[in-house]
This record gives structure tokens, sequence and C-alpha cells, in this order.
């Protein structure tokens, strides 16, 4: 079971889109694994209809695959895809860096303080393995990312970087994380926010070209000794946690 529920949504997302969501990025379920409407709406108690609509809403954001005559899969990756959209998404992230320079406003500012500040709150319990605090955590990273996207005033740059960025990647890197790493993570947060303010737009892209580099080189090496991107799901999150940093 992957332990799916509904969840409350917000904005125009539904409850099934939600819950569908998160098993993906929690990794629930796996790259390439085939999603059966029936057994989802049966385990959510609903009709097919809602989660068939998730479905196609998934994978307009390139979480999910839909084939003829196979269904839904979660969208599978290899290994070389894993350096070829971090190396994508380092170039299109610093870019963003650079333009939110000059453009950002008070609100943008905002939006990245009260990432880092819920980033820090629940850092500890993440790093010992609070799953809820592993949720908050992955969620203030991807707010402040957001926020930094945002301020760059870029409406074509969104859309190509929410298919660069493989979402349940990042989550499962987060799960491996101690207390350091969580903090270097943090501090990169930081020390781009402080650029943007400060018009410091090359210290920015550089700034964020290496916080994704690194983040880049952390799955690259667990993939080295691993030899598929399936196995970073087995890994045990209390065991051999990475001390370096990842976006």
């Amino acid at each position: 079971m992957t332990g799916l529920r509904l969840v409350a949504a917000d904005d125009d997302r539904t409850p099934a889109y939600v819950a569908l969501r998160q098993a993906i990025v929690e990794g629930r379920y796996r790259p390439g694994e085939r999603l059966q409407e029936q057994r989802i709406a049966t385990e959510l108690q609903l009709s097919r209809t809602p989660v068939r609509e998730a479905l196609r809403s998934l994978e307009a954001e390139g979480l999910v695959v839909i084939a003829l005559n196979r269904g839904a899969v979660v969208r599978p990756i290899d290994v070389g895809e894993v350096e070829d959209l971090y190396d994508l998404r380092a170039r299109l992230e610093s870019y963003a860096a650079h333009r939110a320079v000059g453009r950002a406003g008070p609100a943008d500012l905002e939006r990245m303080d009260e990432a880092i500040a819920d980033f820090d709150e629940h850092a500890d319990r993440a790093a010992g393995g609070d799953p809820d605090a592993l949720r908050t955590v992955n969620d203030a990273n991807a707010r402040f990312h957001q926020a930094v996207l945002e301020a760059a005033r870029h409406e074509r740059l969104g859309v190509l970087l929410r298919r660069a960025t493989d979402v349940p990647l990042v989550f499962q890197a987060f799960r491996h994380f101690d207390r350091a790493a969580m903090e270097r993570s943090n501090l990169f947060h930081r020390l781009i926010r402080a650029a943007v303010a400060g018009a410091d737009a090359g210290r920015a892209e550089a700034l964020m070209a290496e916080h994704i580099d690194q983040g880049r080189d952390v799955l690259l090496e667990r993939l080295a000794h691993s030899g598929s991107v399936d196995a970073l799901f087995d890994t045990d999150p209390h065991h051999d946690r990475s001390t370096q940093c990842h976006d």
C-alpha cells in the first residue's frame, strides 16, 4: 500500500491531485511504476473520474507519462538523465537569480525570508527522519526557489524550469541530509537572497549555479554506488546520510 490519503487542497488543485502528487514526490510510487486508476480510486474512496483528471494534470506537470494500452506510469528516469537535468536546471535557475536582481520587490524578498525561516524551523526534525518535518523542509526549499523565479519576471523560464526539475529526486536527496547538510543548503538560500537584495547579479547567478551543482554531485555520487535511480528510493533515510549540500 502507498498510504494514499486525501488531504486539503488549495488554489485550484483537487484533493486527488494533491494526494497523488505527494505520493509520487515522496517515492511511494517509484519511477516507471504503473498507476492503476481503479486501485487508486478505491484507496482514496473516489470515483475514477477525479483520479483520471489528476493523472492528466500530473502528466502536464511532467511527473506522469500516459501511454496508449499501458495507462499512466510515473515518469521513468535513468542515471544519465539525472546529470543532464541538473546541468540544465543550474543554467536556468542561475539565469533566474541573475534576472531577479533589479526586479525583485519587497514582497519577493519577504517570500524568500519566510521560506528560509520555515526551512530552519523544521531542519532538525527533518534531519532526524520526521516525515512531516521533511515535507515542510522540502516545501520551504521549493518556495524559496519559486520566489527567486517569480522575481525574475520571466514566464517562459518558469515553464522550462518545471520540466527541468525532477521533484521526486529533490525530495529523495533531502531524506539523506544530516543537520549540517541542511544548514549548508539554507546558507546558500541566505546568500542568494542577500545577493539579490544587494543588486549583485553576478554573485546571485554564481551562487545559484554552485547550489544546484552541489546537489547534482551528491546524487551522482550515490548513483555511482547504487548503479540505478530506483536504488535511491530503497535507501534507508537514517543510514549513511550525506553531509553535502543539495538545493
